[in-house]
């Protein structure tokens, strides 16, 4: 990510303010370019490292990928009406009231179904 070369040129403090972009913290005494270079030579290694051990952000296991189909399948397919309810208010359009809450809720309801498929399609990647 990082060559040795680019980093060298840069100032202990430019170094420091590259890390706290990134949020990592300097390998041994802060005062010193090295720990700061080294930080920023390795991160990339380690975090992909953590990755395969499972630490930290995992894939979740194959049971949760079917439990999130089955929220998919139980949330079911919009009516050819209900479509067209979805379809006019995203363009903008409202019901009046107390209708308009229903309408959002079924709204609201197609985009989280459309996020788990998305989830979904990321996950099984």
């Amino acid at each position: 990510m990082f060559t040795r070369a680019e980093l060298e040129i840069k100032t202990t403090a430019e170094l420091r303010d590259l890390c706290r972009r990134y949020g990592l913290k300097p390998t041994g005494n802060g005062g010193y370019k090295t720990s700061w270079i080294v930080t920023l030579m390795a991160f990339p290694q380690i975090a992909l490292a953590q990755l395969r051990q499972g630490r930290g952000l995992k894939s979740p296991g194959f049971s949760v990928i079917q439990f999130l189909e089955g929220v998919v399948d139980e949330m079911n397919s919009p009516t050819d009406e209900q479509a067209a309810l979805i379809k006019l208010t995203m363009e903008g359009k409202a019901m009046s009231y107390p209708d308009r809450y229903d309408q959002e809720n079924l709204l609201n309801l197609h985009k989280a179904k459309m996020h788990l498929e998305m989830a979904i399609g990321l996950l099984t990647q």
